[in-house]
C-alpha cells in the first residue's frame, strides 16, 4: 500500500510538471519574480519590463479591455491598438452586437461588412468602453489587517468590501482614473487594478459574416477553423487626450504605445504569448464540484439551450429579417451550448473526477495531523450533496424559465422600470427613456419564435423536475389543454404583445400605472419563478455557496502549503494575464494529427452558396481564381488560422497574440473543442487556443475591403 501512494504521489507531480510549461494565466506585475526565465527559454526575447511597467510605455499599454458602461471592470473581450492613432483590432464576434445594432435591410453590415472611408463616416457605439490598466498593486496585507478569525463569513465579506472601496478611492483620487479590487488564489490574496477608461468607441470595419463568421455555430469552438474573427475599431478621446463622453469633435486617442504587427508568420514551435482579459476559470475544483458539473449541471442546461436553438434556427432559415433579429442571440445561445458539450467529453476522456479524487486522497493523507485541513473534505462532500437538487432548479429557472422566451424577462424590465421612484420623479424623461428601450427590444424581437420557444421550455419543466421545484404558474400549463393553448392563452392576454397598445399605455401611464402592468400574465410568470426561487432556492443555494467559497480559501491555502515548491497561478476573473507556450498541433484521437494552421485554400474546399454560414463572398472567390493574394500568401496559399498551447478563456477573445519579439502575429478568438475543459482542468495534450493569423485580417483589409487606409497607420516589419 505504501508503494502504491508513493506511486500515486509520484503521478501527481509530474502531471503538474508536465503542464507546467503552457498552463497557467500570470499576473503580469509578477512576471519578472515567477515567470521570465522560464519565458527567455522558451524563446522570448524581452524582458520582464518590457510587458509591464508603470513608469514607461510597454505593453501593456496596447492593450484594451473592452467593457460596458456601469460594469466597466467586467472585460467581455480584449482588444489591441495598432496605430498611433487609436485603431484598435479585436474579434467580429466581440464587435457582433456593436454591428448588428447598426445593421437593417437596406444597410445589412452584418452580411455585408462595414468600412468608413474616413474617420467621419466611423460609427459611434454608446455604452462601450476601452479600459488601459496603469498599474496594479497588492494590497492583501492591508485587507487582512481589518479581518478576524472570529467573524462570521457575511461580516468578513462585507469588511473586505468596505475596506476595498475606502482603498479604490484612496487610490484614484484627484484624477479621471479607476481602481477595482479583486480576489486572488481563492481569496486568499488581493490585487487593486487602477485603469484609465475611454467612452467614445467606434466601428472602423467589420468583414460580411460569411468571412468574420465563417462557418457559424457548426464549426464554433473547432478545429481545423477558417474563421477572419476580426474587426476593427477605433478609441477617441478628448482635447487633451484624456477620456471623454462621445462627441463629434473628439479626435483619435493617441496611445501610449501600440503592436507592431509581423508578417513573418509562424511555424510549429514558435513562442507564443497572448496577452487579455481572460474572464472565469475554475481550476482548483474538487471532484464534487466536478462531478456535478459533468453529470448534472452540463448536461441539463445543453438540453434546454438545443430545444431554443433548434427553434430559433428554424426561423432564421425562413426569413432574412429573422435572420438579422436572431443572429446575435443565437450566437450568444449556441457559444456556451457547444462549449458545456466539449468540456463533457474533454473531462471524461482525461478522467478529472478521478484525478481529483487522487489528489484528493493525497492531500488527505498529509492533512491528516493538520487539524485545519481534517475534516475538509468531508464538509465539502456534504456541502455537495445539499446543492445538487437546487442547482438544478436553479439552472431551468434561469434558462428554461427567467431568459427562456424573452417576453417573460421583459415583462419584469417594463415592470420595474414603471415601479422605478425615478419615473414617479420625472415621468416625461423616463417615458421617452423606456419607449426607446421598448423600440430596440421589439426591433429584434418576433413574437412567433417566442411563442414556440415558451412552449417548448413549460414542456421541458414537466418533464425533468418533480413537482416541488415547479413554479405555480408553469403547473398551470400542464392542464387538459396543455402548454401549447396555455401559452396561446397569455399572449392572447397581455399587453406586451402589441407595440402600439403598450407606447400608448406608457403615454398615458402615472405613478400608478406599473400595478396595472402586475395584472399581464407575463409578469405572473415572471414572479411565480421569481418567488420559488427567492423562497426556495436562493437562500439555501446562497449558503451552500458562500460555505463553499470558505472551504475553496482553505482548499488553495492547503494545497499550495502541501506543493510548497510548486509555482501555482491565480483562476482568471477579467484582469489582465498573460499566458505563454508555442505554436503546435495535436492529435484528436487515435490514427489523426491536426497540423497548425490553416489556408484559404480551406475556405474554398468549404465553400457552399446553399449553405449561409459557407457561402463565401464573391469578390473572395474571384480573388481566389485570380491568386491576388499580394504579399500575404505563405507557400503559395494565405494563411487563416493558427492553433497553439496558450492557456486561455472567455474574455481572451480578441487577445493580442504576440510572437518572441512581441510583435502582433494574431487575433486570439476560440478553443479547439477537444480541449475546452481547460477551464477546469489544463492538459498540454490536447488544449489548444486558436487565432486568426493577422496576414488574413490584412489581406482581407487590403484585398477585400479596398481599406487600404487602415493599413497606412499601422507598423508592419518583415
Amino acid at each position: 500500500m505504501r508503494k502504491r501512494s508513493i506511486f500515486l504521489m509520484l503521478v501527481l507531480i509530474l502531471e503538474g510538471m508536465m503542464c507546467q510549461a503552457d498552463e497557467g494565466m500570470w499576473i503580469p506585475m509578477l512576471l519578472k519574480k515567477y515567470n521570465i526565465e522560464d519565458m527567455q527559454k522558451q524563446g522570448f526575447k524581452l524582458t520582464a519590463e518590457d510587458i509591464y511597467n508603470i513608469n514607461q510605455a510597454s505593453l501593456k499599454d496596447a492593450v484594451i479591455g473592452l467593457g460596458r458602461e456601469g460594469s466597466p471592470f467586467f472585460h467581455f473581450c480584449t482588444g489591441e491598438l495598432i496605430s498611433n492613432e487609436g485603431l484598435i483590432v479585436t474579434n467580429h464576434h466581440c464587435a457582433f452586437d456593436m454591428i448588428q445594432s447598426h445593421s437593417s435591410l437596406e444597410h445589412n453590415y452584418l452580411r455585408d461588412g462595414f468600412w468608413a472611408k474616413t474617420k467621419k463616416d466611423e460609427l459611434a457605439n454608446p455604452g462601450i468602453t476601452a479600459s488601459i490598466l496603469v498599474r496594479m498593486e497588492d494590497v492583501t496585507s492591508r485587507i487582512n489587517a481589518v479581518l478576524k478569525p472570529e467573524m462570521s463569513i457575511e461580516e468578513r465579506t462585507q469588511k473586505i468590501k468596505e475596506v476595498s472601496s475606502e482603498l479604490e478611492k484612496e487610490a484614484v483620487k484627484g484624477t479621471n482614473l479607476m481602481a477595482n479590487i479583486k480576489p486572488y488564489f481563492n481569496g486568499n490574496q488581493y490585487f487593486m487594478s487602477v485603469f484609465k477608461i475611454y467612452k467614445d468607441v467606434r466601428l472602423v470595419g467589420a468583414p460580411p459574416s460569411a468571412i468574420g463568421k465563417f462557418g457559424g455555430d457548426t464549426d464554433n469552438w473547432m478545429w481545423p477553423r477558417h474563421t477572419g474573427d476580426f474587426s476593427v475599431l477605433r478609441i477617441y478621446a478628448g482635447p487633451d487626450n484624456e477620456p471623454a463622453a462621445y462627441s463629434p469633435d473628439n479626435k483619435p486617442y493617441q496611445p501610449a504605445s501600440f503592436f507592431k504587427i509581423s508578417v513573418k508568420g509562424v511555424q510549429e514551435g514558435d513562442f507564443t504569448m497572448v496577452f487579455g482579459y481572460p474572464g472565469t476559470t475554475n481550476e482548483y475544483l474538487t471532484s464534487f464540484a466536478i462531478e456535478q458539473i459533468q453529470n448534472i449541471e452540463n448536461p441539463h442546461k445543453i438540453a434546454i439551450r438545443t430545444a431554443k436553438l433548434n427553434i430559433i434556427n428554424a426561423a432564421m432559415e425562413s426569413d432574412e429579417l429573422l435572420r438579422i433579429k436572431y443572429a446575435s442571440k443565437a450566437a450568444g445561445i449556441a457559444n456556451a451550448w457547444k462549449k458545456w458539450q466539449g468540456e463533457i467529453k474533454g473531462l471524461k476522456r482525461f478522467n478529472t473526477v478521478a484525478k481529483k479524487q487522487r489528489e484528493e486522497a493525497t492531500f488527505q493523507k498529509w492533512a491528516s495531523n493538520r487539524q485545519v485541513y481534517n475534516n475538509l473534505l468531508d464538509n465539502y462532500q456534504k456541502l455537495y450533496e445539499k446543492r445538487k437538487d437546487l442547482v438544478l432548479a436553479a439552472a431551468y429557472l434561469n434558462e428554461a424559465g427567467k431568459r427562456g422566451a424573452e417576453i417573460v424577462g421583459w415583462s419584469a424590465s417594463v415592470r420595474n422600470r414603471m415601479k422605478n421612484k425615478n419615473f414617479a420623479e420625472n415621468p416625461a424623461l423616463y417615458k421617452q427613456k423606456l419607449k426607446k428601450e421598448a423600440e430596440e427590444y421589439y426591433k429584434d424581437y418576433d413574437l412567433n419564435t417566442d411563442k414556440k420557444i415558451l412552449v417548448e421550455m413549460l414542456k421541458l419543466y414537466h418533464r425533468n423536475l418533480p413537482e416541488k421545484w415547479i413554479p405555480k404558474e408553469v403547473l398551470k400549463s400542464a392542464g387538459n389543454k396543455g402548454p401549447e393553448a396555455y401559452v396561446e392563452n397569455l399572449f392572447e392576454k397581455s399587453l406586451l404583445v402589441d407595440t402600439a397598445a403598450l407606447f400608448d399605455f406608457i403615454d398615458k401611464s402615472n405613478a400608478e400605472s406599473y400595478k396595472k402592468l402586475e395584472k399581464d400574465p407575463f409578469w405572473k410568470l415572471y414572479t411565480s419563478m421569481d418567488e420559488l426561487y427567492v423562497r426556495k432556492i436562493k437562500p439555501e443555494l446562497d449558503k451552500i455557496q458562500s460555505e463553499i467559497v470558505r472551504l475553496n480559501q482553505v482548499w488553495l491555502a492547503g494545497l499550495m502549503e502541501m506543493d510548497s515548491d510548486k509555482v501555482f497561478y491565480a483562476d482568471a476573473n477579467s484582469t489582465l494575464r498573460v499566458a505563454y507556450g508555442k505554436v503546435q498541433g495535436y492529435s484528436p484521437y487515435d490514427g489523426a494529427y491536426y497540423k497548425h494552421y490553416t489556408t484559404l485554400k480551406g475556405i474554398m474546399e468549404k465553400d457552399n452558396p446553399e449553405i449561409y454560414d459557407y457561402n463565401v463572398p464573391q469578390r473572395l472567390r474571384e480573388i481566389y481564381q485570380k491568386r491576388d493574394f499580394g504579399t500575404y500568401a505563405q507557400d503559395g496559399e494565405v494563411p487563416v488560422c493558427f492553433i497553439a498551447t496558450n492557456h486561455t478563456t472567455g474574455g481572451n477573445s480578441g487577445s493580442p497574440v504576440l510572437n518572441s519579439e512581441g510583435h502582433l502575429i494574431g487575433l486570439n478568438f476560440d478553443r479547439a473543442w477537444d480541449g475546452v475543459m481547460s477551464d477546469m482542468q489544463y492538459d498540454s495534450e490536447i488544449c489548444r487556443n486558436i487565432s486568426v493569423d493577422i496576414r488574413y485580417v490584412l489581406f482581407i483589409i487590403d484585398k477585400l475591403a479596398g481599406a487600404g487606409h487602415l493599413i497606412d497607420e499601422m507598423i508592419i516589419v518583415e
